[in-house]
């Protein structure tokens, strides 16, 4: 029997009545907020080309690996998925991709994929029965009539769902051509780039040899000297900022930092790049960069976000067989407090400095993160990211860290998604529970009306903008909206 779709108002606002009466009326004040995405994976070429998305498969299905992943997991194939293997989409009809990922939505019972899924299904494209066997057809024709039309453009899509600013990332050996063509098209959806240097910073990585001379030929440097290297650096930045960028992102397997001095930084250089390193070198050059990198930002402004703690690529059959990014990262246990250390000393006073911190492991929260960004003025904490961007997820994090960090040492909520459809989605979840946690603040007496109005606005919206050190924030006078909360 085919179920009806519909997205409940009070979804995810707390069960008690009372509370839950707070957090509605604080969740009306932030919900039309515009969205501002600062850290993600979408595509470019999107908004460059502006061309329409064939199908259902190759929008939803093909890039999102929260999804693919747990199908995957069920012993379902990703090349019937029609997922594709090292950047190219296999033989596989699409509609066949969507019929049997709808066979298996049971799958996502519970899990924020299907809060995901239901809103882009029931508010983007306005269906009203659930995805499942019987309706695969219907919805796979549905959305593809749609993707037909100009509304469902990329464009159109990205000024409809309120975005303001979009974030993607791009690699220091990587062109930015369809950022050049974003700006060159006169098109005025904000769109930036990201500074993401992994490929030419960690040995490890498996673009390593092939990224390094792309990314001396986009330089004009001499990469195999050390004050070249480092110079190559601050030229992509440079180019970087040219395109908007005003962050900086490291997706190192730890939050390890060091400050070797100019001599045994650059014999360490000549090691990795003489291809006479090994693992415990690769660790260190990692560990430098980082300081490196947190220098350059004091000279040039932009945001540093680490993102450590992920065992990249942990099945080796599948990433032989189909290339990183494919759901096979796991979480590790980080330590940030020595970690950290090197770099802090360094520069952890420092007025221009800003670091955002996030974590896979949740034990971190109150043991380490919140008191490090507790102290240290550059340090702010990223939201709950990947396997806890979630409603629990979000909640654990403002629980852990809120008593030690308080709300103004974190930095709002960033998607950090391929699926550009669900942006909205992921967006409008991360405000209904940070709502939900500040009703139950105001519910106990720990917290003004007005605090919590102004709190509200500021989770959604303001620290984002502060934080990435975008345009002014969103200051204006509390009482029209205190008083919408009292009534």
């Amino acid at each position: 029997m085919t179920r009806p779709l519909a997205l409940h108002p009070d979804r995810l606002l707390p069960a008690d009545p009372r509370t839950r009466d707070i957090a509605r009326a604080l969740y009306g004040q932030v919900a039309a907020l515009p969205i501002v995405s600062p850290h993600g994976h979408t595509d470019p070429a999107w908004f460059a080309g502006n061309a329409p998305w064939a199908n259902a498969t190759e929008l939803l299905l093909a890039p999102d690996h929260y999804l693919y992943r747990m199908l995957y997991s069920q012993g379902v194939a990703l090349d019937a998925l029609a997922v594709p293997a090292h950047g190219r989409a296999p033989a596989t009809d699409p509609r066949a991709a969507w019929r049997l990922f709808a066979e298996h939505q049971r799958l996502f019972r519970g899990t924020p994929s299907r809060i995901w899924l239901d809103h882009v299904f029931a508010d983007v494209f306005g269906f009203d029965v659930a995805l499942d066997a019987d309706t695969a057809d219907l919805y796979y024709d549905g959305i593809a009539e749609k993707l037909a039309t100009p509304a469902f453009r990329p464009r159109a899509l990205f000024d409809r769902f309120g975005i303001e600013l979009l974030a993607t990332t791009e690699g220091a050996h990587e062109t930015l051509d369809h950022h050049a063509a974003i700006r060159a098209s006169g098109w005025n959806g904000r769109v930036v780039t990201t500074y993401r240097p992994d490929a030419v910073i960690d040995p490890e990585h498996e673009q390593f040899a092939d990224a390094l001379p792309r990314f001396a030929a986009l330089t004009g440097c001499d990469i195999a000297t050390w004050n070249g290297y480092l110079t190559a650096h601050r030229i992509r930045r440079r180019a970087f900022i040219a395109m908007g960028a005003t962050a900086t992102d490291h997706g190192h397997p730890t939050a390890a930092t060091a400050n070797l001095s100019p001599a045994d930084a650059e014999t360490l250089f000549e090691r990795v790049m003489g291809g006479r390193w090994d693992a415990a070198d690769a660790e260190l050059f990692r560990a430098q960069m980082l300081t490196e990198m947190a220098r350059m930002s004091l000279e040039d402004g932009l945001v540093m976000q680490i993102h450590p703690g992920s065992v990249r690529n942990h099945n080796a059959g599948l990433h032989a067989s189909h290339g990183r990014d494919k759901g096979a990262d796991i979480p590790g246990r980080t330590d940030y407090v020595h970690a950290l250390k090197p770099l802090l000393d360094a520069f952890g006073t420092e007025p221009g400095l800003s670091i955002i911190l996030f974590t896979l492991d949740e034990t971190s929260y109150s043991r380490e993160l919140a008191p490090l960004a507790g102290h240290y003025p550059c340090l702010k904490l990223g939201p709950a990211w990947w396997f806890h961007d979630s409603p629990e997820g979000m909640r654990r994090f403002r629980e852990a860290t809120t008593e030690t960090a308080g709300f103004y040492n974190t930095v709002g909520f960033n998607d950090d998604t391929r699926a550009f459809l669900s942006i909205p989605a992921r967006h409008d979840v991360a405000r209904r529970i940070d709502c939900g946690f500040l009703a139950r603040l105001v519910a106990e007496h720990r917290l003004h009306e007005d605090e919590a109005v102004e709190l509200a606005i500021d989770l959604s919206y303001n620290l984002v903008r502060e934080a990435y050190r975008l345009d002014a924030p969103l200051r204006d006078d509390p009482a029209p909206r205190r008083a919408a909360l009292a009534a």
